[in-house]
């Protein structure tokens, strides 16, 4: 892909009324665009990084046996009625032209359950495991932070369907850990920690995964011992680390990354959902629901791993591997065939076709936030090679022209 051919262009300023610094850069690096208070539009970059999250998710929801569906946005009234959640102050409502009620979905709990209860009737139908990556809406009061609090956003919810308590508590650290690779794979597993919260209507506690970022709007405290947290809101019914006993904790700025919950039988035994276990005796099944915000992480990575230069992507996650810029007409023509061997090879690369100078090229490379910088020049043609430069690293190097690939694909 070429700079110049770019659907979205970066600018030299933020929209005035961004607060937020990385969403400023993902604005002005032409990731994003705001169409409303806390409603986004992915742009080309930015859709590449959202996909690749998305991908990244998929891996490891199917290495755990999760099965991928697709559920509606535009949820009946009634399904909601049946679990007494329809007056909660989150969900958009509308009426049809009929006089039907209908409500956006911020979750899907009242649609997965009568859905499961269609194709599980037995104990040999148990354990099964859907997900989807779906859009979702909260009617937040205040959006803010950029893609950390949006009223739409695409979440990753999970749903586990068990014969007993038992199975379930297996299957939630099963999760656990894949939630472990996936944060490793965004590049922010060492900012983030396993962090007990309340369990609201569902059980004593639940499990969210907190990234400490100072744009972060819940309080966490930290026992370095463990790596685990405790959220402000049950701080004071635990009065310490949960694994340790450690009352040393740490308070910290966080923003939540991800979730999950044991539902218990808070929602098949409001629908009726029951199964036949071995002994032909009806039993109601017990769930878990497991939430993670591709949207959301990739804002939180964008404010974990930036720095005033602009954005720093993973290598996973990159909307490319390499940025491509040269100096000169001669070394256009170079970087330009360059560009053509680099995609024969496999290689993901943006290249600045552009006519300005080196200096805005050079600026731009690093707000975009691509791991790799390879700049032809005439200095490094001299040389028969290429200058290579990664976007963490302080120091750049020449790397002679028939190695480079090597060198990209091997860091």
């Amino acid at each position: 892909m070429k700079v110049s051919q770019l659907f979205g262009k970066t600018l030299k300023d933020a929209p005035k009324d961004v607060e937020n610094r990385t969403a400023a850069q993902m604005i002005r690096a032409g990731y994003i665009d705001q169409t409303g208070a806390g409603i986004y539009t992915f742009l080309p970059l930015g859709h590449r990084v959202l996909e690749k999250i998305n991908t990244i998710i998929r891996e490891e929801m199917d290495a755990i046996d999760g099965q991928e569906i697709l559920m509606p946005a535009l949820h009946p009234a009634s399904l909601w009625k049946t679990t007494g959640r329809w007056d909660v102050d989150v969900m958009y409502k509308t009426k049809s032209q009929t006089g039907q009620d209908y409500g956006l979905g911020w979750t899907h709990e009242e649609i997965v359950t009568p859905l499961a209860k269609k194709f599980i009737n037995s104990y040999k139908d148990l354990p099964k495991s859907v997900y989807q990556i779906q859009v979702k809406f909260r009617d937040e009061i205040r959006a803010k932070s950029g893609l950390l609090r949006t009223r739409e956003f695409i979440m990753k919810d999970m749903y586990s369907f068990h014969s007993d308590n038992a199975d379930l508590d297996k299957y939630y650290e099963k999760v656990k850990q894949a939630y472990v690779k996936i944060l490793d794979r965004l590049g922010i597993k060492d900012k983030t920690y396993l962090t007990y919260a309340s369990g609201g209507d569902f059980s004593k506690y639940s499990h969210e995964y907190q990234t400490l970022i100072e744009a972060g709007e819940d309080i966490i405290y930290v026992c370095d011992k463990c790596k685990l947290a405790v959220n402000n809101e049950i701080i004071d019914e635990i009065k310490g680390c949960p694994e340790c006993g450690n009352k040393d904790l740490k308070e910290k700025k966080a923003s939540e990354t991800a979730n999950i919950f044991k539902l218990g039988n808070r929602f098949t035994e409001a629908f009726g959902f029951k199964y036949l276990d071995k002994e032909g005796v009806q039993q109601i099944p017990v769930m878990g629901c497991y939430g993670f915000g591709p949207s959301r992480a990739m804002g939180t990575v964008a404010e974990a791993l930036s720095d005033d230069k602009g954005l720093v992507w993973p290598d996973e996650i990159a909307p490319y591997r390499v940025y491509l810029l040269s100096i000169g007409e001669e070394a256009f023509q170079e970087a330009s065939k360059l560009s053509d061997e680099l995609e024969k090879a496999g290689v993901e690369v943006l290249f600045d076709d552009t006519n300005d100078s080196a200096g805005e090229k050079f600026a731009r490379a690093d707000l975009l936030g691509i791991p790799v910088r390879i700049t032809v020049s005439p200095k490094t043609l001299e040389t028969g090679g290429f200058e290579y430069k990664k976007r963490t690293g302080e120091n750049s190097e020449i790397v002679p022209e028939d190695s480079i690939i090597e060198k990209i694909k091997n860091g």
